[in-house]
């Protein structure tokens, strides 16, 4: 029995691509600029993790901009980058996403993010989904990220559910794998039809939009 729902933020609840439309202030292709900010970013989590050299994703998600100018060939000023920077502080949700939220009401919902508290607490309210959500847990925490297991624990320790009563919900097959891997019942928000990860471990359902849940 499912008795609760723990998502990610970034490109489950969060169309991380919607600073596209930012983008296009220092490059005519701001979806290359989008797609590399992306993988850079998440490629400092996890070197961040494995060298236990923690920051805060605002941080992460800043080098891994600067980073990105550089390696297209760019020019950007500062407040350039600054506008880019806040672009992250409100991001589109998906469309179905807080009817899917207001859906699941009745058992506790909670999201369990890289991001650092204020990104995400801006992200939620600039959604307007708060109330849909009875909490908002972030890897700082415990000062490590995605896919450590310590990140996972959080939340069974703030819903006060064993992580195999909980469904965990990411459309990130490596976090897919890193929650089934701890414990979680596990489902994948698959929207653009990509492989399952490599790593010796399924999600228990596969979905293409949040609205497709089991309530």
């Amino acid at each position: 029995m499912i008795r609760g729902y723990v998502f990610d933020a970034y490109g489950t609840l969060f169309d991380v691509h919607s600073v596209v439309e930012a983008g296009r202030e220092i490059t005519a292709d701001p979806v290359l600029l989008s797609q590399t900010w992306r993988q850079k970013q998440l490629e400092y989590t996890w070197l961040r993790a494995l060298m236990g050299r923690y920051e805060d994703f605002w941080a992460v998600t800043e080098a891994a901009l600067r980073f990105t100018v550089r390696r297209l060939g760019l020019t950007a000023s500062n407040a350039q980058l600054d506008r880019l920077m806040t672009a992250y502080l409100s991001l589109a949700c998906f469309p179905e996403v807080p009817g899917a939220l207001a859906r699941l009401a009745g058992r506790p919902r909670a999201v369990l993010s890289n991001g650092a508290p204020a990104m995400l607490a801006a992200a939620v309210a600039s959604a307007r989904i708060g109330s849909s959500l009875e909490h908002v847990i972030s890897v700082d925490e415990v000062k490590t990220y995605k896919p450590s297991p310590a990140v996972y624990a959080l939340g069974p320790r703030h819903l006060g559910i064993p992580a195999g009563e909980l469904l965990f919900v990411s459309s990130n097959a490596w976090d897919v794998a890193g929650a089934k891997a701890f414990g979680y019942r596990v489902a994948w928000c698959n929207r653009s039809s990509q492989p399952p990860e490599e790593l010796g471990v399924q999600p228990d359902l596969i979905v293409t939009r949040l609205d497709e849940l089991p309530a």
